[in-house]
């Protein structure tokens, strides 16, 4: 049961705030609205990068 996510990175709100250039509660609405997927770690969560990065690809092609 295998689906690849061993292998990815996890990120905290923080880097993934710092790597999409926004505030962390920016990334809190963005997985409270669902559009980020996140897993919830104790009381903080973690992004998975290839999310990120499919995010982020979503809203540029959106954007352009």
């Amino acid at each position: 049961m295998n689906n690849g996510l061993s292998k990815s990175r996890f990120l905290t709100v923080q880097e993934v705030a710092d790597l999409m250039r926004v505030s962390s509660m920016t990334v809190y609405r963005l997985i409270k609205a669902g559009d980020l997927p996140a897993v919830r770690v104790g009381r903080s969560f973690r992004v998975s990068e290839p999310d990120v990065d499919a995010y982020l690809s979503s809203r540029y092609t959106q954007a352009g």
